[in-house]
């Protein structure tokens, strides 16, 4: 007969376990600050509720019942009253920081949920693992504001990854201009001199507008807006908006391009529409001393020189008309090459409406 006692013989064939080790127990006890775990072991394993969950609304016999199964890393043997304490959050993370570590040297690109928007970026969890991405690595252009992302799920890759330092960085802008730069590579390769393309005005400028044409922008000068004369185009364009245009010019990586479709050039009738000896109606839409220039359609100018505005003699043409006046004249030169058109106000003007000349009295 064996020289050990029963309570020695059963505590042999328990298993021993270690500071650190992962156990796996049976949830025998859920109470709303702790999980008690039967762990095949002397004394039952438990878990705080900081041990499980850093979210104090979380309400344990909610989420855990008995019966579970449950895996927990071993923090401590003995608690000092027989009970091995147990995390269950800190397994979570080291299998979390496992596969970060896994994704950090693959260049895996991950997708998980933002949990946090900070004032200096954003977190993340994996697997119960904390990730940190920059503002500055967020986008890659400015944001002002990171809300957008709250609670969004979001693509990104490790480029930093150091637990014992609690830093583990991640990357969206990266993945961004990679498939940015996808994108213009796939743009190049399709596009070209003449081509109608479709895009969205991302900026406005004095001097133009830029189109996003899907990997790159193409820019459309203020002088190719229209046919006619285009001030400002900002009282033209949205940003946001979308347009239809053509490309008039690739050099290298820029792309220049123009809504001023050929088939839409108002020269193509003008010697029709404008032939010598038609009246026509304008509106004046500059003046200089040698005359005003008067638009006749979008891209079709015409220039009433100040000895054509009246029978009677006129200084500067700005005595007698202004800046938006519609006013009537015959067309008295056309020049379709030069695309010049010379308009006379004065012909339409009957010899009787000019004031007599004084009769001076003959001498006797």
């Amino acid at each position: 007969m064996s020289d050990l006692s029963f309570e020695q013989m059963l505590e042999d064939s328990l298993k021993t376990i270690r500071t650190g080790e992962v156990v796996t127990g049976t949830v025998i006890g859920v109470k709303e600050d702790e999980i008690i775990l039967n762990i095949g072991y002397k004394s039952d394993g438990i878990i705080a509720k900081n041990e499980y969950t850093n979210d104090s609304s979380v309400n344990l016999p909610d989420v855990v019942h008995v019966g579970d199964e449950m895996e927990a890393k071993v923090l401590k043997v003995n608690d000092g009253e027989g009970q091995v304490l147990l995390s269950y959050k800190r397994l979570a993370v080291d299998r979390g920081n496992k596969r970060l570590e896994e994704a950090f040297n693959s260049g895996e690109v991950l997708t998980a949920k933002v949990t946090q928007v900070l004032d200096g970026g954003l977190s993340v969890n994996v697997e119960g693992a904390r990730v940190f991405i920059p503002a500055s690595l967020v986008s890659d252009t400015y944001e002002r504001n990171l809300e957008k992302y709250a609670d969004q799920e979001i693509e990104f890759v490790i480029t930093e990854f150091n637990p014992r330092k609690r830093r583990i960085i991640g990357n969206r802008k990266q993945l961004l201009l990679a498939r940015k730069e996808e994108m213009k590579k796939e743009l190049f390769e399709r596009i070209e001199v003449g081509q109608t393309v479709e895009g969205t005005v991302k900026n406005i400028t004095d001097f133009g507008a830029f189109i996003d044409l899907g990997g790159a922008d193409g820019l459309l000068h203020i002088s190719e807006m229209s046919w006619g004369r285009v001030e400002n185009p900002k009282k033209v364009f949205k940003v946001g908006e979308e347009i239809r245009c053509f490309i008039k010019d690739i050099n290298g990586d820029k792309i220049a391009l123009s809504l001023k479709f050929p088939e839409e050039n108002p020269w193509l009738l003008a010697a029709e529409n404008y032939a010598v000896g038609t009246v026509v109606s304008g509106r004046v839409a500059r003046m200089t001393d040698f005359g005003a220039f008067v638009e006749l359609e979008p891209g079709i100018d015409a220039l009433l020189h100040v000895s054509q505005i009246s029978r009677q003699h006129v200084e500067k043409p700005s005595d007698v008309l202004a800046i938006g006046q519609e006013i009537e004249a015959k067309v008295v030169d056309f020049n379709g090459e030069d695309k010049k058109i010379s308009l006379s106000m004065k012909a339409l003007e009957s010899p009787v409406d000019q004031p007599a000349e004084p009769v001076e009295a003959e001498e006797e």
